[in-house]
């Protein structure tokens, strides 16, 4: 049986990668079977594009991107039985990292596709929309959005610079959190919900997330000095710094949290400010991938 397999694409990934190696990565999938390509004029465009083609039946829809370009996919495939393919061509790559797929390889990640084998992840979700990685709710969250706004420099560098250019001037928040039914009120530097282990360009913050066991983390780090933070910092990639006392992990299947003049980011891209009900929707999505992770 002929795949159908719809190709969803951002030219403008990984600084014109994606366009340059848009051809050579439509003749590799079209080896599984039909291919349409995808280019909306803008988001709203793309995730009509991609709602259209899971509608009419496609087998596949492809992200070529970064996790921009996922998140829209995300949109369009949650619940329903197409399945996804990702080629990670951004600034972070958090989601192929996380499931273990060809980051530096587009081609490697096209053949990924085309060998068809799946894994059936979770998928955040917040009213109608869908989250596949981290929601960030705090230092994180405004690390994030001064990360979008810089031109330079390239990947994971650019994160570390805005993380500490937003700690210049960041002070704990004051949150109110419901997790599966139970109300707690929390100071903190840091709060975040996730489905996976990265984040950022690789920060490992929720080390240990996985996105098949039907729970979100909330990730929580309390208050800390400057100093402190700046020291634990490092850790982060490594995910030694769960062992910090500032440190705590819940897992739970729904939560809702609030905080003054805070605005959530998830996938890396601006979700809406708090408060936010937040829940995990278990086998979600069905993705293809390289092997057991």
């Amino acid at each position: 049986m002929t795949r159908r397999i719809a190709l969803l694409a951002n030219p403008a990934a990984g600084r014109g990668d994606a366009h340059r190696i848009q051809d050579d990565v439509l003749a590799r999938l079209a080896t599984a079977g039909e291919v349409e390509l995808l280019v909306g004029s803008d988001v709203d465009d793309a995730v009509e594009l991609a709602r259209k083609a899971v509608a009419d039946g496609v087998d596949t829809l492809v992200s070529l991107g970064g996790d921009g370009m996922l998140h829209l996919a995300i949109q369009a495939v949650a619940g329903s039985p197409t399945r996804l393919g990702v080629i990670p061509i951004g600034t972070g790559n958090d989601f192929a990292r996380s499931v273990g797929l060809p980051t530096g390889d587009p081609l490697a990640a096209a053949d990924v596709v085309v060998r068809g084998r799946t894994r059936t992840l979770d998928l955040g979700r917040s009213g109608d929309r869908w989250f596949a990685t981290v929601m960030a709710a705090g230092f994180d969250a405004a690390v994030n959005a001064r990360a979008n706004a810089m031109r330079w420099p390239h990947g994971d560098l650019r994160y570390t610079l805005a993380t500490f250019a937003v700690l210049r001037h960041w002070r704990p928040v004051d949150y109110t959190l419901c997790l599966d039914g139970v109300e707690r009120r929390q100071q903190a530097m840091l709060l975040a919900i996730a489905n996976t282990d990265s984040y950022g360009g690789g920060l490992r913050l929720p080390a240990d997330a996985r996105p098949d066991d039907g729970l979100l983390d909330v990730i929580i780090i309390k208050p800390v000095s400057k100093l402190e933070f700046l020291k634990v910092f490092p850790q982060v990639r490594t995910g030694a710094h769960v062992h910090h006392p500032a440190f705590e992990r819940i897992r739970v299947r729904s939560l809702t949290l609030a905080a003054a003049q805070v605005t959530a980011y998830a996938d890396g891209e601006r979700f809406g400010p708090l408060p936010l009900t937040v829940e995990c929707v278990a086998g979600a999505v069905d993705v293809l991938v390289d092997g057991p992770r």
